[in-house]
């Protein structure tokens, strides 16, 4: 069984997280520069662009890309000290078994013994049980390249059914409502048309803080006039700023989406010959949004009557304008609808194919992008083609050398996977960048079904909450440690170049997987020797499929700083504004309305449970804070997460700004400080997520999903507060509680 081996203080003072301060030699080291090598920011899906300045194969500094056009030079308080993590004291450099005497709990090993335990373990599993007995988790923190190679090594060499990615818990729901509604899944345009819109609105996304370069396309677009509106239950920076601030209930936006289609409909504030020449359904839309008024919408939004009419109002009679929306709407159990919502909008309005309109989803992930194109969800193939369709198959299995029986079918999401370990159908399991005891929902849950792994693996760079759980550690690589590709989360496929090789014993993660391949069997398949083979064969897989890649080639990728897919033939321009002239991507070339009636959340508030969690990121954190809390600078703006609420709120507690509270779902309870600010409704209280243990905002989340994205819903719990300390007191508070039912020093 997968428990951790040893007590979290000695797992921490071994592998971390620790704070490294300095980079290799210290800020004033003066070392001579090797070279400098034009990549991108290994974090959000903005893919900035960065050049990293290499010492005798150490990352020791960063100059700003000033010609890379996403950004111009421009970085994130992330981007700037992300490089501190290469040459970090945690960093993982030897391959590692599980062994309870040893320090840390875990004995080093060599690579042919790390690798004879896994195979002997996924075959002594799949032979007592089943294929499917053994499944993959997978990050979309990787490339193109070994997204790609994932899918197919699951389905070759492991020859289960079973993977699937931690995009599952950031843009699915998005993607969903995006291959409903335009029959793609990617932007509908490049950030550079952001300017151009006569109104931005944001809808569940924390711009300033969590996509900041971002903002500044947003702030030229307020210099030449424009209206700004926000939606999100928090006043976040960028509303402070804003002409329209809607400040909706967690759980209700589609009630304000349907609201404001009432409005523009009654109003006639519609694009008639767009809605007849390139949609259809409009009808289900109307009939959906009927009875939702403003008035009506109000009651369940909380937001005033007259603000969802001024909405409407600013949408209906702009000439153009961009809808960008994020986690805030899509972390829910109807994510897929509060999309189709928003979308409704742009296609009312005829907001799309033409420069500064367009509704887009905010990726999240640094390529949630790509990493949701090219085969490592559970029910796909490359090219974003559909596992079940025969004819995808056949042509996937064309490439792959494979007969098409060979390709097993779809597997299960990654919140079933986990459900599935739990109830002791899945017992074995390889993970590589994925945290799903910091990520996913109802983290005690999910402690459970790690322990009940026979056998566990993971490939990673650093030892993260999730690893502390495997019998075997294998030692992967850093994005500036690789060649490939990754794709923004405007659609734009850019190059990420090696900076440095892998320290120690460390290897590359697609050679980690071409060596387990091999001793599977599988070596016909994985007969690579570098990553440039792999991208050239994913673009003659997605060859013909929604997302093309066919005429693109790293060369081309360098030279022109970027191609926007789909590039569907050698010397086509790419594609930077996906449905110009209102050609959509159904057969028939028209994008489809939806009707989109008001669900409640799967959990509301009660007498018991009063007040409403929704949970998020900050500035200086990223995800599961694997890589962001070993920075120092990072965790400094940072240390810990807060229970943030509102004055009126606080008041009715006894709570004070500092006092220590204790938050407590159906599921678990937290101990935190409490941050008192006005800048929440009153029935609302935020907690980011990106730490573990008892300080983990997923103690209290549910594991309820979106039927079809299957996407949990983070951004919705009922909670109960009760002050248990006064600021002096917090020390004391936080040590003495883990949230878990166990010892401290198991958390």
């Amino acid at each position: 069984m997968s428990k951790i081996p040893v007590t979290d203080a000695d797992l921490i003072d071994r592998f971390g997280p620790h704070l490294n301060e300095t980079p290799p030699g210290g800020w004033d080291a003066g070392l001579e520069v090797d070279k400098v090598v034009e990549t991108h920011c290994c974090f959000c899906g903005q893919q900035c662009g960065i050049k990293l300045k290499v010492h005798d194969n150490e990352v020791v500094g960063f100059e700003p890309w000033y010609e890379f056009p996403f950004n111009e030079g421009k970085l994130c308080p992330k981007g700037v000290k992300r490089y501190l993590q290469g040459s970090h004291p945690d960093r993982l450099v030897h391959p590692m078994e599980r062994d309870e005497s040893a320090s840390g709990g875990f004995r080093q090993i060599t690579w042919e013994q790390a690798y004879d335990r896994v195979v002997s373990e996924i075959r002594r599993i799949q032979e007592t049980y089943g294929n499917d007995s053994f499944a993959m988790l997978s990050g979309v923190s990787l490339t193109n390249e070994k997204s790609y190679m994932i899918g197919k090594f699951a389905r070759l060499a492991l020859k289960t059914a079973n993977l699937d990615y931690n995009g599952r818990f950031c843009m699915v729901s998005a993607g969903g409502a995006n291959k409903q509604a335009f029959g793609v899944d990617r932007a509908s345009n490049p950030w550079s048309d952001i300017p151009l819109a006569d109104v931005v609105w944001i809808a569940g996304s924390n711009v300033a803080e969590t996509f900041p370069i971002t903002t500044s396309y947003i702030w030229k677009a307020r210099d030449r006039g424009a209206k700004l509106i926000v939606q999100d239950p928090r006043v976040v920076p960028l509303a402070r700023t804003s002409d329209l601030f809607l400040g909706v209930r967690p759980g209700t936006d589609s009630a304000l989406f349907g609201a404001v289609l009432n409005t523009l409909i009654r109003n006639d504030w519609l694009d008639h010959e767009f809605i007849a020449n390139h949609t259809v359904d409009f009808d289900k839309a109307v009939e959906a949004a009927h009875e939702m008024t403003p008035q009506w919408a109000s009651g369940v939004t909380g937001v005033p009557a007259a603000r969802i009419e001024e909405a409407a109002e600013i949408w209906g009679t702009s000439a153009t304008g961009m809808l960008l929306h994020a986690r805030g709407i899509e972390q829910h159990t109807k994510g897929v609808d509060n999309c189709l919502g928003a979308i409704n909008l742009g296609l009312a309005t005829g907001k799309f194919g033409k420069p500064g309109c367009g509704v887009s989803t905010i990726t999240g992930q640094g390529n949630g992008q790509g990493g949701r194109e090219h085969g490592h969800k559970c029910d796909q193939l490359p090219g974003n083609r559909d596992i079940r369709n025969p004819e995808h198959r056949a042509h996937t299995a064309a490439v792959w050398g494979c007969d098409e029986s060979e390709i097993p079918g779809p597997g299960i999401p990654a919140e079933a996977i986990i459900e599935a370990i739990h109830a002791g159908e899945i017992k074995g399991l390889l993970s590589i960048c994925f945290n799903p005891l910091v990520s996913a929902p109802d983290a005690n849950f999910t402690r459970e079904a790690l322990d009940k792994l026979e056998f566990f693996s993971v490939i990673d760079f650093f030892l993260s909450e999730t690893g502390q759980h495997a019998d075997i550690v294998l030692p992967g690589s850093l994005q500036e440690e690789d060649e490939g590709t990754t794709t923004s989360g405007e659609g734009r496929i850019i190059k990420i170049n090696a900076a440095v090789t892998p320290p120690g014993e460390a290897k590359r993660d697609w050679e980690i997987l071409c060596a387990i391949a091999d001793r599977l069997g599988a070596k016909k398949y994985f007969d690579y020797d570098n990553t440039e083979q792999i991208f050239d064969e994913l673009c003659r897989a997605s060859s013909g499929g929604k997302a093309d890649y066919t005429g693109a080639t790293w060369q081309r990728i360098e030279d022109e700083m970027g191609l926007f897919w789909p590039v569907p033939e050698v010397g086509h321009p790419g594609t930077p504004r996906l449905f110009e002239g209102g050609r959509f991507h159904h057969p028939d070339g028209k994008a489809r309305f939806h009707g989109v009636p008001f669900k409640e959340s799967a959990e509301v508030v009660d007498d018991e449970y009063p007040t409403w969690l929704t949970t998020g990121r900050v500035v200086s954190q990223y995800l599961s804070g694997t890589q962001t809390r070993r920075i120092a600078s990072l965790v400094e703006q940072y240390p810990e997460p807060l229970c943030e609420m509102h004055p009126r709120l606080a008041e009715t507690l006894g709570v004070a700004d500092g006092d220590i509270v204790k938050v407590s779902s159906r599921r678990g309870e937290v101990i935190l400080p409490a941050n008192v600010v006005t800048t929440i409704r009153p029935d609302t209280v935020f907690i980011p997520y990106h730490w573990p243990g008892g300080k983990s905002a997923n103690l209290l989340t549910i594991r309820a999903v979106d039927p079809g994205a299957q996407m949990p819903e983070f951004k919705v719990a009922a909670v109960k507060i009760e002050r248990v300390g006064g600021h002096s007191d917090s020390t004391d508070a936080r040590d003495l509680h883990v949230g878990t039912g166990q010892e401290a020093s198991h958390s």
